[in-house]
């Protein structure tokens, strides 16, 4: 009997793999969602707002003509707004975050010396951080200094006329200024954390040469905190120039009176979706970005001189 010569089909086989090949491409699947995530969130939108910088822009693509760098001509030599905004957005930061890291670390300080239900207090002061930036807060805050606000109230007490803080251009600032201060609570955290990093001998050999409680903490606190005093100013800097709930609540959206409160942030949001202008605000958002990046480069330039590292000879 002749023998059959067809085959039997083939199975498939998959090339054999290492475990460390395997192991590599669960890796890469798991980070999959992640990496769609972020193209499609935040890589995608930062390109299309540096394409669309560079265009009129204004909800519609089929009108949205490129016109190269008339924005940021148009941003630098014919907008006083902007600049207006950014001079009121200088001023908040470059005043704010100062006072901010100073009361932060002045009560980390005051916390650290043995005070009894310390986790009770590091709640409490922690508290406004997490809710400082809420609209219910920033609502709170205009009638707080308003004309017929608490402060006021607590002024009549003492028989001293008051009048309305947020209406007034030369106050509006500083209200806003001191919800800011107020939400010191994520870096007296951290400085809290570090003065316990700081080894008490160090005090204690300073004590027996006779320095004095500031010498100690000009020389030894403060220098084992320089990291730290560069970690909060650059977030705190940073959350100050992108400031916006805020101010938006307090003045009503406006920016007034009479643009004491009109900050960057404000008037990007007021470009681009009260006056339509979305390329003329994206390219905003984008000098924005850079100025950001510029400060934050010249902190870290900085950090060279005034920064002790514990590893450092």
């Amino acid at each position: 009997m002749p023998r059959s010569t067809t085959k039997s089909p083939s199975r498939v086989r998959f090339l054999p793999l290492s475990s460390r090949a395997r192991e590599g491409i669960a890796g890469y699947l798991f980070l999959l969602p992640w990496l769609i995530g972020f193209i499609c969130i935040t890589l995608g939108p930062i390109l299309a707002s540096l394409a669309l910088s560079f265009t009129n822009f204004s909800g519609s693509f089929a009108r949205a003509d490129w016109v190269g760098f008339d924005n940021y001509v148009r941003m630098f030599t014919a907008d006083r707004a902007f600049w207006g905004s950014l001079k009121v957005t200088s001023q908040y930061v470059f005043i704010s975050v100062p006072i901010l890291l100073i009361f932060a670390l002045a009560v980390a300080i005051t916390l650290n010396r043995g005070l009894s239900m310390l986790g009770i207090y590091r709640t409490i002061f922690y508290l406004p951080s997490l809710i400082g930036t809420s609209v219910a807060i920033a609502v709170l805050w205009r009638y707080v200094f308003g004309e017929h606000g608490l402060i006021n109230h607590v002024l009549d007490v003492f028989g001293i006329e008051g009048f309305s803080y947020i209406g007034d251009p030369r106050t509006a600032l500083g209200t806003i200024i001191v919800l800011n201060v107020w939400t010191f609570g994520a870096p007296m955290v951290i400085f809290l954390a570090g003065l316990r990093q700081i080894p008490t001998e160090l005090y204690e050999a300073a004590t027996i040469d006779g320095a004095r409680s500031w010498q100690r903490f000009w020389h030894i606190t403060l220098p084992s905190l320089s990291p730290l005093v560069l970690f909060n100013g650059v977030l705190s800097m940073i959350g100050g120039f992108q400031a916006f709930t805020q101010v938006y609540v307090v003045s009503d959206g406006t920016g007034g009176p009479a643009g004491s409160t009109l900050f960057y942030t404000l008037l990007l949001y007021q470009r681009a979706f009260t006056q339509l202008q979305l390329g003329y605000a994206s390219a905003m958002a984008w000098v924005l970005l850079i100025l950001i990046a510029a400060i934050t480069v010249l902190f870290f330039l900085s950090a060279r001189y005034w920064v002790h590292y514990g590893d450092e000879q």
